[in-house]
């Protein structure tokens, strides 16, 4: 993992599910996370994925959403916690659930530089 910077990538996608619980536990994770944050790089986090940022303390200040059950982390770490299905605020946009995979892609490749078309 310690080969892993985020100069070298675009943005950063952190999933939901249990994964989150679990690599928030490592110190090289909890700082790629604040790399991508202090470069402004974009980052999408969608359902637990909260979690992660939470322990990074990277959330202050900003409004998010999320699985419900992390609400209480969310707002411990700062954020202002909204029950939205998908919110974008500076270089993160954030998603409750799986059925909110269009919008929260379809924001980050925006935020990202690109769009979608059909």
């Amino acid at each position: 993992m310690s080969d892993v910077k985020a100069k070298d990538y675009a943005g950063l996608v952190v999933p939901g599910g249990r994964a989150p619980e679990y690599i928030r536990l490592y110190d090289e994770t909890i700082k790629l996370v604040q790399d991508f944050f202090a470069a402004g790089k974009p980052v999408a986090v969608i359902c637990h994925g909260l979690q992660l940022l939470a322990a990074a303390k990277v959330l202050e200040g900003y409004k998010v959403t999320s699985y419900p059950a992390c609400a209480p982390e969310c707002r411990l770490a700062g954020a202002d916690w909204q029950s939205e299905s998908v919110i974008i605020d500076k270089n993160l946009v954030t998603a409750q659930a799986w059925p909110n995979y269009p919008a929260w892609l379809r924001a980050f490749v925006e935020l990202l530089g690109a769009s979608i078309s059909i």
